[in-house]
């Protein structure tokens, strides 16, 4: 059942297209009142969620507290492509981490959209899940011997990519403006929002409790526990996992401190036409390329084309970002003619110094891992599964796959971030 509601509470530019279609959100409310549990999760996110599903199906207690809604930072707004591994290719990750951290996370981000899928499946969510794939296109030459490296590298850990060369590439996309893909058939597409509500109506079916609307404003160690305040109650609990990454406030500012935000704004047009499904993405796989300001695209299920790139739909970047999507859009499929888009809005891509996720720790029993990078889908989903088999004694803090770190503040964050926002502008007028 979709949505009915008026566009989303925080502005229809935060949720766009997926406040739209998502299925409503389970109810909640506010915390009002004392409670005592076994792990108090803050953020109701795919980390968060994860987590909690998880940890309560161990039968474990557990709060959940939401600062707004369920999806309400980068769940909500995203591209929603399921990706495998991370930004970086997988040789840099195992070089930057070492060879145990970074196979072993590589091992697990690899299986991420298999885990994604399953739990799709398990809980019968409602969000457009698409099985076919992603594409990672080549512009020019350098962008082709990326994606080959790129390939060359998945392949000798047996991931199951493929380099398509030009003309299958046009085949899949209904474009020749790019030179070959990498198919990653691991990868897949989905619905975001939706995706965050389901999980989040799977974890109140497994006995979480789940509070919206309860921001944390302090945290606080009382002999052996914690105690979680909110503006409406408190928490007494014995673990806190911190799930609010790129859009973190409070007590844990300082993840939101040590990421660079990167905006990021998406454009849906009008369902496309049958004879035009045919054509554009028959196959439905998501699909971005290799350029430094990168554009994605992929259709949702009612066949609207959901186009994307840096940028920010604010001020003077609402206007040139739409020009440009309309002007890139026209060389990709001229077919379109003057489309209209129905749906437009942005997020806020949280960006570390070296392009990896953190795993810190925040005291005693408090735990989070952070720093996407755009990757939010699977990485957050299976970063949940770790922190509760963590909690649940089946992991040690040795057997995850990211050593402890120090929350570090991005130098010159703030002109870095007025950077991005208006370079994307210049870039997209030019």
């Amino acid at each position: 059942m979709l949505s009915t509601r008026k566009p989303h509470s925080h502005g229809p530019r935060s949720h766009g297209l997926w406040e739209a279609t998502a299925p409503v959100a389970p109810a909640t409310s506010a915390l009002s009142r004392h409670l005592s549990t076994d792990i108090v999760i803050v953020g109701g996110g795919y980390t968060g969620m994860s987590c909690a599903l998880h940890l309560a199906e161990a039968g474990r207690r557990v709060v959940v507290l939401e600062g707004r809604e369920i999806g309400f930072g980068g769940a909500g707004r995203n591209v929603g492509l399921i990706n495998a591994g991370l930004w970086l290719a997988p040789d840099d990750v195992a070089a930057a981490l070492g060879t145990d951290h970074g196979e072993r996370l590589l091992e697990l981000l690899g299986e991420g959209p298999a885990q994604v899928m399953a739990l799709i499946d398990k809980h019968g969510i409602d969000c457009e899940l698409e099985r076919n794939g992603t594409l990672h296109c080549a512009v020019g030459a350098s962008g082709l011997a990326e994606i080959k490296e790129r390939e060359a590298q998945w392949q000798k850990r047996g991931a199951p990519v493929k380099l398509l060369d030009a003309t299958e590439t046009a085949v899949r996309l209904g474009t020749s403006a790019y030179l070959g893909a990498l198919h990653d058939a691991r990868a897949g597409t989905l619905q975001p929002l939706a995706y965050a509500r389901g999980l989040a109506m799977a974890v109140m079916n497994a006995g979480a409790t789940l509070h919206t609307s309860s921001p944390v404003t302090s945290a606080e160690r009382q002999g052996e526990r914690w105690r979680i305040t909110t503006p409406g109650g408190t928490v007494d609990a014995d673990w806190v996992v911190v799930a609010t990454d790129a859009y973190s406030t409070g007590p844990w500012q300082m993840v939101r401190t040590e990421q660079v935000h990167l905006p990021y704004f998406n454009l849906a047009t009008q369902p496309l036409s049958p004879e035009l499904l045919r054509k554009i993405l028959p196959r439905r796989e998501g699909v971005w390329d290799t350029k430094t300001i990168l554009s994605s695209f992929r259709l949702d299920h009612a066949g609207r084309l959901v186009f994307g790139s840096v940028g920010a739909l604010r001020n003077s970047g609402t206007a040139i970002h739409k020009a440009w999507a309309r002007r890139a859009l026209s060389r990709l499929y001229p077919e379109l003619g003057d489309i209209a888009f129905e749906h437009e809005w942005y997020g806020q891509i949280g960006m570390t110094g070296d392009a990896l996720p953190r795993f810190h720790t925040f005291g005693p029993y408090a735990v989070g891992f952070s720093g996407y990078n755009g990757r939010g889908i699977a990485p957050g989903t299976v970063f949940g599964r770790e922190l509760a088999l963590l909690i649940t004694g089946e992991k040690t803090y040795a057997d995850l796959p990211l050593p402890i770190s120090e929350v570090t503040p991005a130098p010159f964050r703030r002109s870095r971030e007025a950077w991005y926002e208006a370079g994307a502008q210049l870039a997209h007028l030019v």
